[in-house]
């Protein structure tokens, strides 16, 4: 059984967190996405309770986290520094931090800026923040798969997205042309409409605060965006599992990117959506198990 618990943070940000496993042993911390919560973690959580500390805090604006109004709060920045003060309390280094989605672009942006604090990165379809802004910038597909972005960013998004029991929030679920999503029992439905009860405006604060989106006639910005290599190189061993029938993030945000994480294990999943986690939880758990082994072997 997974405990649940809030951790206070120096800046005032309160986190509430799911944990497993023992209180000394190393730690593993996970990240989750949108429109998640950290719920999503509860069988990787118990897989690895045995070995490992196990933590998967709910970002700020989801569930019982600190939810600040302002957009600004949600920039790279301040999220960022949620997870580094999270981990000098859990105690640094951990041993994986692991991510999906938007809680992989906050642990791409850790790594770069603070890779002291953790021995391995872990993403799970979320896309490099270089060669997510190449496919912005170039790429019409991607412009055209990320449209959903900017209807997030709308003012009246949040209204919209709870009217009718969530009606715009399933499909982003299930493939287009898919007539639902095997895992998406009622069970698990009744966990999500428990999170986005409790408010979508945190959640949709990333997206407002966030440069990384399509263009459009009336914001262009992202075209003028340049990222130096120094700020997106990551240098600690990162493994990639990156499912392949993601439909708004397609594997060619894999192209190109060894130049900006040159210790790097890829892992493709054919036929896998964006929502792995729930789908196939056991082949990440698998995965990730051959990475902290090795990681064993060579200490």
């Amino acid at each position: 059984m997974n405990e649940t618990f809030s951790i206070e943070l120096s800046s005032g940000i309160r986190l509430s967190c799911r944990a497993a496993g023992p209180a000394t042993a190393p730690v593993l911390l996970f990240l989750h996405g949108f429109p998640e919560a950290a719920f999503v973690w509860d069988e990787l959580l118990e897989h690895f309770a045995s070995r490992y500390r196990c933590i998967a805090p709910n970002l700020r604006g989801y569930e019982r986290s600190s939810a600040p109004p302002e957009v600004e709060a949600y920039r790279a920045r301040h999220v960022v520094a949620d997870i580094v003060a999270l981990i000098d309390k859990l105690g640094a280094p951990v041993e994986a931090l692991v991510a999906h989605d938007w809680g992989g672009g906050i642990a791409w942006n850790l790594a770069v800026q603070h890779p002291h604090l953790l021995k391995r990165l872990v993403i799970i379809n979320s896309p490099h923040p270089a060669t997510f802004l190449r496919e912005l910038q170039t790429s019409p597909a991607q412009q055209a798969t990320s449209a959903y972005m900017n209807f997030l960013c709308r003012p009246d998004a949040e209204q919209l997205l709870a009217e009718d029991d969530f009606a715009r929030l399933w499909p982003f679920f299930i493939p287009h042309g898919a007539t639902g999503a095997d895992w998406l029992t009622d069970a698990v439905k009744d966990q999500y409409r428990s999170v986005w009860r409790q408010g979508l405006s945190g959640a949709l604060n990333y997206y407002r605060a966030s440069p990384l989106r399509p263009p459009t006639a009336e914001d262009a910005s992202v075209m003028k965006l340049q990222f130096a290599p120094e700020f997106v190189t990551v240098r600690v061993p990162t493994l990639v599992i990156w499912a392949e029938a993601d439909t708004a993030l397609p594997p060619t945000l894999l192209d190109g990117l060894e130049a900006f994480v040159p210790t790097m294990k890829l892992v493709r999943i054919p036929g896998a959506t964006h929502w792995v986690i729930h789908e196939q939880p056991a082949r990440i758990a698998r995965e990730i198990d051959a990475v902290l082994g090795e990681a064993h072997t060579t200490t």
